[in-house]
């Protein structure tokens, strides 16, 4: 089915989106992750030109990001407090991430630039992986329990502004937080991810938070900063096309929430090293495609006209009123998310009810 994106200028079939969208939605899902430093690539490869790539996915991000963040909201697994002082510090950092992308794309680089820091940071994440994977499987079939701090402390922790975080059962500085909302701000205006590749072991192991709060505090910090990062997109560079984000997120969020309950039943460590292994091959591959090779390996967008009124009406308002068609993004993609998470909590609920029934009859 090929339709011509209206703000991306090229034409591409949207069911081979849907059913990438759903399947990095699903390995998402299944290990844990922001699916944001996979699915950028993957449009990348599809024809999609990298800087539009990069605003799409952030606004794809930010509905699964809501999404997932309600449904820890259901279950109490979220730290408000934590999550407001690590959104203070991206909102700074969202904000040199602009003007850090807004000078790369005025002397031309931008698209390299995106493409070689996905090739570094998916061979790097991949190695680092499938080290620490691959060590987790060594201990299991040689029966090593491994017994681990709950919480290191160190000098950083000490430094000025100290605030207690009772969610999180923790004293320390606001710096520390803060500092990590600037990194992920940064990193999410200038290549369209989530963050939550750099926040999981940065909560984990340097601030220090109890591992059941980490995914949900993420994902409510994603939120804020993906929604700046898409207005900013939308307003000053005009590259949020809302039919591909209406595509990525219905793939995606079902993809997601399938792979979450998959997820309960398989061996994490051995699929810790499958993903492993995934994120080294995307990244070798996106480097031989991107600097070695002159013709791509993969399928590619192709050039046309906008030929419907759909596409009209969205070529328009991105063009004449940018603010108002950011924040229509913003919003639809936030009500789709609300509704499959209150979706799936109703379906959790009437499961419960049923079994409880079935149980005292």
């Amino acid at each position: 089915m090929e339709f011509f994106l209206p703000v991306a200028q090229v034409k591409i079939d949207l069911s081979i989106i849907v059913f990438l969208s759903f399947l990095v939605g699903f390995i998402s899902g299944l290990f844990g992750i922001g699916g944001g430093f996979l699915m950028t690539p993957v449009l990348i490869f599809l024809g999609i030109p990298p800087a539009f790539a990069v605003a799409n996915e952030a606004n794809n991000i930010l509905g699964t990001s809501v999404s997932g963040a309600l449904t820890h909201w259901f279950r109490k697994t979220l730290d408000y407090k934590m999550g407001i002082v690590i959104v203070c510090g991206g909102v700074v950092g969202t904000f040199i991430g602009m003007i850090i992308f807004y000078y790369l794309k005025k002397i031309g680089i931008i698209n390299n630039i995106i493409a070689l820091a996905y090739v570094y940071m998916l061979v790097i994440v991949g190695t680092l992986m499938f080290a620490r994977s691959a060590k987790e499987l060594i201990n299991i079939r040689k029966k090593i329990v491994v017994k681990r701090k709950i919480h290191d402390h160190y000098w950083i922790h000490g430094l000025p502004f100290r605030m207690r975080f009772h969610k999180s059962r923790l004293y320390e500085s606001a710096i520390v937080p803060m500092m990590l909302g600037l990194i992920v701000g940064i990193f999410a205006t200038i290549m369209g991810v989530g963050g939550a590749f750099l926040m999981v072991p940065a909560m984990i192991y340097i601030i220090g938070m109890p591992t059941k709060l980490v995914p949900g505090t993420s994902l409510f910090v994603t939120i804020f900063i993906t929604a700046l990062v898409v207005i900013g997109h939308a307003i000053q560079f005009q590259t949020i096309d809302f039919v591909l984000v209406l595509t990525l997120i219905f793939g995606s969020i079902v993809g997601l929430h399938i792979g979450l309950k998959v997820s309960e039943k398989l061996n994490a460590s051995e699929y810790k090293t499958l993903l492993a292994i995934l994120l080294l091959s995307i990244g070798l591959i996106m480097g031989v495609e991107t600097f070695v090779l002159e013709d791509s390996l993969f399928i590619q967008s192709k050039s046309g006209v906008i030929d419907n009124r759909l596409g009209e009406i969205v070529f328009d308002l991105s063009n004449n009123y940018p603010i108002v068609y950011g924040f229509i993004s913003i919003i639809v993609v936030i009500l789709i998310g609300t509704s499959f998470s209150y979706a799936r909590e109703l379906i959790h609920y009437i499961r419960y009810d049923i079994k409880k029934y079935k149980i005292f009859n």
